[in-house]
């Protein structure tokens, strides 16, 4: 059973977190860091190259974490793979129980730790989209018939709020809809009253679920790194001094963020909680902002 689909669709307010597949053979730590999300979100966003940065494939450490009871959302950047192969594994994903894809373009090489790597991006979001609405309707990229059947993916998209161009932010959140666009997990939010007037303004007339990005700071030399590094994003200078002032910056960033989850429940229908390597976090930050833990409906197993 898709718990998040489901959750979705009864329009629940929606959490998911993010945990970076292992650099390495060892799934030890990320393990770690998933298990002690059961019962907090709906949904653990497994990541395709974020930053550029190789690692393990987020199609099998997602179905890792899918054996372990807990439900992924797989990510797929068009970056490294050409259409053949995005289908190839996306057909692969359905076969093996993995139902919530977060179809993105990709960060560019040379923000990673192989500048001089090929980068494919035969497609980017919107198209991946497209490919991925034709799948879950029995047809290929080439628009004809699947023979061996339909997939039955349920599908998101990323959006930043905060773009600096709101005519293109409109565009690109009305082609990535019509496109096929199941829900939408924000980047890091900053700024909510431009979260609240993109949602009055763009988001609620598709009622599709926005879960809004909220990003565990840890002090202010890591919030002053995110403004330098992450495009798009600048954490208020208030936010950062408060950081600066606090003898505990780490609980300080942990009440931030929960003050940021109840912030975007008055607003939005969800939110994405990323906390680098500090996954474990994640229930305090819930539990501060008088998030409950989920009930969780899993099938019957019926004895015969």
């Amino acid at each position: 059973m898709n718990n998040f689909r489901q959750a979705a669709t009864a329009g629940k307010f929606l959490i998911t977190a993010e945990v970076a597949p292992p650099k390495g053979g060892d799934i030890a730590h990320m393990m770690q860091m998933a298990n002690c999300l059961k019962g907090r979100v709906h949904a653990v966003n497994i990541t395709d190259g974020s930053r550029a940065f190789m690692r393990m494939s987020p199609f099998a450490a997602s179905l890792i974490l899918l054996q372990q009871g807990i439900e992924p959302v797989c990510q797929f950047a068009c970056r490294d793979r050409n259409r053949i192969g995005l289908q190839g594994d996306l057909l692969g994903a359905h076969a093996l129980g993995i139902q919530n894809i977060l179809a993105l373009t990709g960060d560019p090489i040379k923000a990673g730790d192989y500048p001089t790597a090929k980068a494919v991006f035969d497609l980017e979001a919107v198209r991946l989209l497209n490919i991925i609405n034709n799948l879950n309707h029995g047809l290929d990229g080439n628009d004809k018939p699947l023979p061996d059947g339909a997939v039955d993916l349920f599908v998101g998209a990323a959006v930043d709020p905060q773009s600096k161009s709101h005519s293109g932010l409109q565009r690109r959140f009305e082609q990535k809809v019509a496109a096929g666009a199941q829900f939408f997990q924000s980047q890091l939010i900053s700024d909510f009253d431009i979260l609240d007037k993109f949602m009055h303004q763009i988001a609620n007339g598709y009622q599709k679920p926005v879960l809004a990005g909220i990003f565990l700071l840890k002090s202010a030399k890591n919030a002053e790194f995110i403004n330098r590094n992450v495009p798009g994003v600048e954490i208020p200078q208030h936010i950062i001094d408060r950081l600066a002032r606090s003898s505990q910056p780490l609980q300080e960033g942990i009440k931030i963020a929960a003050e940021q989850v109840q912030l975007a429940s008055q607003i939005c229908q969800g939110v994405h909680l990323m906390a680098v390597k500090r996954e474990d976090l994640i229930p305090q930050i819930l539990d501060l902002a008088g998030i409950a833990p989920l009930t969780i409906h899993h099938p019957l197993v019926t004895a015969h």
